[in-house]
C-alpha cells in the first residue's frame, strides 16, 4: 500500500511523517523544507509505505511544489490520500482539501493540532465536519504523539477498500458557476476517461484557465474555442473573473461547513496570542535586523570562540596523541616504514585534522536547528525580503540561502521553491557565496592558528563572502533590469524547540561529517599520501634519501604554481590542497596536514597578506563536485553549470588578487 501525506506548509506534515515511519527526517519550522517526496515505511507495517510530498496552499499549478504534488497523486494513483489540515487555521487549509475531493481518490483528513484549539477554548464537531465534507476524519496532535494509531488504523482501512469520498456538489444549484462546471464536465467527459483524470477537477482546472492540464487533455480548437465561450459567459453572468468565480465556490462551501462544526470563543489561540506579541519586536521595522545580526554573531561567538578554542581543540589533541601512540607502537613493533606513513601519516592524520572540528558543526547546527523550530527563520525570511529585492530577489529566496550555509547541495536542490525561472538562476548563481559548513574546518584550523581575534576574522570572512554575494546579485539586477517576483508566506506560530528533533538534527550532522570523513576524506587522504610519498617511477620519498619536491604531487602541483603566484601562493603545497577541496572542502584541511605535518606548521612562513588572500579565494572559489553535479541538474544544461563554476572561480581569483596586492601596499 502507498499511502500520500499531503498538506499546506507548516501544518505538522512532517512531524506526522517522523511519527508514523519513525524517520530521521528532518522537521523545520518553515517554509520550503520539503522539495521532493521523501519516502519512509510505516512502523510494524513493512508492506506499507508513506511518501511525504512537498507543502502546498493548493493544487493549481504554479509553483514546483503544486506540480510535484498534483502530479504523484494523478499519475502514481496512491492507495490513500492523507491529506493533514492545521485545526488553528481550519478555513485555509481546507481550500486544498476541497480540490483533493475533487480527484476522486480515497481520501482521509487528519485534523492536526487539536491540543492548541481546545486549549483556546474553541471546539470542532468532528462528525459535522466529516459530514459536511464527505470524508473520514480522525483529531490528531502530531507533535505530542496523539490520535497516532487510530488515525493510522483508519487510513489503511480507506486504502484496503478503497473508501472514496461521499461526492458533494458544492456549487450553489443553478449559479453561472455550477452551469458552467457542468457544461465542461459534458465537453471533456471523453478526454477524462481517455486519460484517467476526474471530470469535475478537469473542468474547474480549465475554468481557472490551468494551461498544462489543458495540453494534457489534447483538446481540439474547436473545443478550446466552446471552452473560452462557456468561461466568458460564466464571468459576465456572475460579475467577477474566471479565477474569483472558482475560488469563491470552494470558500462559500467551505465557510458554511465551518459555520456549523466550528465553536469559536477566541480568534485567536494563546500561540497565536503569544506569537503577535513576540512579533511585535522580532519583525520591527527598526529592530528586527539588528537583532537578526546580534543572534547570529551571538551563534558565531559562542561556536567559534568558547565550542572551537576549547572543546575542539581538546579533540583534536587528543587524535593527535592517539596517531603518536600508534606511531610509537608500530615503531616498535618493526613494521614497515612505509606502513607506518600510510596509516599515521596519510590516513589518520588526514581523516582526524577534520574529526577534530565535529563538536563546532554538531554546536552551529544545534543554534540553526533551535531558531528553525521555534519559527524565527521564516521571520528571517519575512524581514530579508526587503533587502533581497535590491538584488531582483524576494524573501522565498531567503530559504535555500539560509540552507546554504549548512551545504550546497541541498542549497541548490531547494531552489526549485523560487517563485520564477528567472529568480532561481540568480538564486544559484547567489549559493556558493554563502560559506557552507565544510568550510568550517578551514577557518578554524588557519584562522585560530594565525590571528588572536578569530572569532571576529571568521564572522568578517562570513560577512565578505555574503556581501560579495549581494554585490554580484544588484550587478545582475542592474545589467538584466529585472524585477523581483510577489513574495507571500505563512509566519508559523512560535513554537518551543523539541528535545527530539533538536538532538535528531545534531545526530544527523554529526553521523553526515563522520561519513564524509572516513569515505570522502579518507581517500582522499590516501590519495594525497600516495602522490606526496612517490614519485614517477614509484620510489618512496624518504625525506633523507630524495627530496620531497620529486614526489608526484610536487611536480603536478608545481606545474600550476605560477597561477596562483598573483594571490600571494608560491607554495605547490597549497595549490594541492585547492585542488583536493573541490571533492570536499574538508579535504583542503587534511591535504594540508598530511604535506606539511600539521595546519600550524603550514602558515608558519606566510605573512597576513598572504593567508587573507588564501582564505578569500577558499571561501569564494567553485564548490565542490557534488555540488556542481546538482547545479548540472537543476539547469538542465553542462555548458550554463560550467560557466557559473568558472566565473565563481574566476571572481574568487581576482578579488584574492585584490587583497594580496592591498596588503603589498600596506
Amino acid at each position: 500500500m502507498k499511502i500520500a501525506l499531503v498538506g499546506n506548509q507548516n501544518c505538522g506534515k512532517t512531524t506526522l511523517f517522523n511519527a508514523l515511519t519513525g524517520s530521521n527526517q528532518h522537521v523545520g519550522n518553515f517554509p520550503g523544507v520539503t522539495v521532493d517526496g521523501k519516502v519512509g515505511q510505516i512502523k510494524n507495517k513493512e508492506k506499507i509505505s508513506l511518501v511525504d510530498l512537498p507543502g502546498i496552499y493548493s493544487l493549481t499549478p504554479y509553483s514546483s511544489e503544486e506540480i510535484v504534488t498534483r502530479d504523484f497523486i494523478i499519475k502514481e494513483k496512491p492507495d490513500v490520500v492523507l491529506n493533514i489540515i492545521d485545526a488553528t487555521n481550519i478555513e485555509r487549509n481546507l481550500y486544498l482539501t476541497m480540490q483533493l475531493l475533487e480527484l476522486d481518490v480515497p481520501l482521509i483528513i487528519a485534523l492536526n493540532m487539536m491540543d492548541e484549539v481546545n486549549a483556546s477554548g474553541n471546539s470542532i464537531d468532528v462528525n459535522k465536519l466529516s459530514e459536511g465534507l464527505g470524508v473520514k476524519i480522525c483529531p490528531i496532535s502530531a507533535s505530542k504523539n496523539q490520535g497516532i494509531d487510530e488515525l493510522m488504523e483508519e487510513t489503511i482501512k480507506v486504502g484496503k477498500n478503497k473508501i472514496m469520498p461521499i461526492h458533494i456538489d458544492v456549487c450553489e444549484k443553478d449559479s453561472p458557476v455550477h452551469r458552467a462546471i457542468h457544461a465542461i464536465m459534458h465537453l471533456v467527459e471523453d478526454h477524462c476517461e481517455k486519460y484517467g483524470l476526474p471530470k469535475r477537477y478537469v473542468a474547474t482546472q480549465l475554468i481557472q484557465k490551468d494551461e498544462i492540464l489543458s495540453k494534457e487533455i489534447n483538446l481540439s480548437e474547436n473545443e478550446v474555442d466552446l471552452l473560452g465561450h462557456i468561461i466568458c459567459e460564466m464571468e459576465n453572468d456572475n460579475g467577477y473573473d474566471n479565477e474569483i468565480s472558482i475560488i469563491g465556490m470552494r470558500y462559500n462551501y467551505i465557510d458554511r461547513v465551518v459555520k456549523k462544526s466550528v465553536t469559536i470563543k477566541s480568534t485567536q489561540t494563546k500561540e497565536q496570542i503569544r506569537s503577535s506579541k513576540i512579533d511585535r519586536i522580532l519583525t520591527n521595522k527598526y529592530l528586527a535586523f539588528p537583532i537578526f545580526i546580534l543572534i547570529i554573531g551571538l551563534i558565531f561567538s559562542i561556536t567559534f570562540g568558547l565550542v572551537n578554542t576549547y572543546i575542539s581543540d581538546l579533540l583534536g589533541n587528543g587524535l593527535n596523541h592517539l596517531i603518536n601512540i600508534v606511531h610509537k607502537e608500530m615503531d616498535n613493533a618493526d613494521f614497515n616504514i612505509v606502513l607506518i606513513s600510510l596509516i599515521c601519516d596519510g590516513l589518520m592524520t588526514g581523516v582526524f585534522s577534520v574529526l577534530s572540528f565535529l563538536p563546532t558543526v554538531v554546536v552551529l547546527f544545534f543554534f540553526l536547528s533551535l531558531l528553525e523550530d521555534t519559527g524565527y527563520m521564516s521571520r528571517v525570511a519575512f524581514i530579508m525580503d526587503k533587502p533581497l529585492r535590491k538584488i531582483g530577489l524576494s524573501g522565498r529566496s531567503f530559504v535555500p540561502l539560509l540552507i546554504g550555509f549548512g551545504c550546497s547541495v541541498p542549497a541548490v536542490m531547494a531552489t526549485r521553491t523560487t517563485a520564477s525561472e528567472k529568480d532561481k538562476k540568480l538564486t544559484l548563481m547567489l549559493i556558493p557565496f554563502i560559506p557552507c559548513s565544510a568550510k568550517l574546518p578551514i577557518f578554524t584550523a588557519v584562522v585560530g592558528g594565525f590571528f588572536k581575534l578569530d572569532v571576529l576574522v571568521i564572522l568578517g570572512l562570513y560577512f565578505l563572502s555574503v556581501a560579495l554575494g549581494i554585490l554580484v546579485g544588484f550587478i545582475s539586477k542592474l545589467i538584466k533590469k529585472s524585477k523581483p517576483t510577489p513574495f507571500m508566506m505563512e509566519l508559523p506560530n512560535y513554537r518551543l524547540p523539541t528535545v527530539k528533533n533538536t538532538l535528531l538534527l545534531m545526530w544527523e550532522k554529526a553521523k553526515d561529517f563522520i561519513k564524509k570523513a572516513f569515505t570522502v576524506i579518507f581517500v582522499c587522504s590516501l590519495i594525497i599520501w600516495f602522490l606526496n610519498s612517490f614519485d614517477f617511477k614509484f620510489n618512496y620519498v624518504d625525506g633523507d634519501t630524495i627530496s620531497v619536491d620529486s614526489s608526484m604531487l610536487s611536480k603536478i602541483s608545481s606545474f600550476i604554481t605560477p597561477l596562483f603566484r598573483p594571490i600571494g601562493i608560491n607554495d605547490w603545497r597549497y595549490c594541492a590542497s585547492l585542488i583536493t577541496g573541490l571533492t570536499a572542502k574538508e579535504s583542503l584541511v587534511s591535504t594540508l596536514t598530511v604535506l606539511y605535518g600539521s595546519v600550524d606548521l603550514a602558515i608558519v612562513n606566510v605573512n597576513t597578506g598572504q593567508i587573507l588572500a588564501f582564505l578569500v579565494f577558499v571561501i569564494l572559489y567553485m564548490p565542490c563536485i557534488a555540488t556542481f553535479a546538482v547545479l548540472r541538474k537543476e539547469l538542465k544544461s553542462t555548458s550554463l553549470a560550467i560557466l557559473y563554476m568558472a566565473g565563481q572561480t574566476l571572481f574568487a581569483y581576482f578579488m584574492a588578487m585584490l587583497f594580496y596586492g592591498v596588503s603589498l601596499l600596506c
